[in-house]
């Protein structure tokens, strides 16, 4: 009961982006999170929305916060893949949060996510945003909230645009469900291309 009330109103400390996902979930579904970070999507999900809920992370402290609020959690590198765990169309959902510019193996974990759900929801930073095409005109990399790092010590390696994105979905046989695109928090229904700094794809 002491766990319950501890987790009660999780969906409204979530982030704004990770909000929108939540969102997008409809209740009872079953959710796997890869890059879950400290799991308060899913303690969300599975409190609020009642869905069975399954993470994947590397990081070390990550994984304990997770497990702390009760998240089904498995330690483990998204590099090496999904086959030797999850069994093909286990999931209903399966959501990967601004991971996907920091695998190498982009295609190869897009199809693994289409394996193993029906659907899949996909954010990344968006590239185009113009205030990154402004830093690249002024002659530097760009460095903005939603890719906060330097060129030097970012973990970030595939940048990708809106139209960047469509064509690899379309390439992988991903038919686009939904999308929209956040910047400071608020959704941007206009030039999402250029005036969103943060893509949200829902994609099956």
């Amino acid at each position: 009961h002491g766990q319950n009330c501890e987790r009660g109103g999780l969906m409204r400390e979530l982030r704004e982006d990770l909000r929108l996902i939540y969102d997008w979930i409809a209740p009872n579904s079953k959710v796997l999170d890869l890059g879950c970070g400290d799991g308060q999507l899913l303690a969300a999900l599975v409190e609020e929305k009642n869905c069975i809920a399954y993470g994947v992370e590397l990081d070390t402290d990550s994984v304990i916060a997770a497990m702390d609020l009760g998240v089904n959690v498995i330690q483990s590198d998204l590099e090496s893949g999904l086959r030797h765990g999850f069994a093909d169309n286990s999931f209903d959902v399966v959501v990967l949060s601004q991971t996907i510019q920091a695998m190498k193996n982009t295609e190869i974990i897009l199809q693994e996510m289409k394996r193993v759900a029906r659907q899949a929801i996909v954010t990344f930073p968006n590239f185009g945003y113009w205030r990154n095409r402004l830093q690249i005109a002024q002659g530097r990399m760009p460095v903005s909230e939603s890719m906060p790092y330097e060129w030097y010590n970012t973990p970030n390696i595939h940048w990708c645009t809106l139209a960047d994105f469509d064509a690899l979905c379309e390439k992988n046989g991903l038919a686009v469900l939904e999308r929209t695109v956040m910047s400071g928090g608020k959704r941007i229904d206009f030039l999402p291309n250029l005036l969103g700094s943060l893509a949200f794809y829902r994609v099956g």
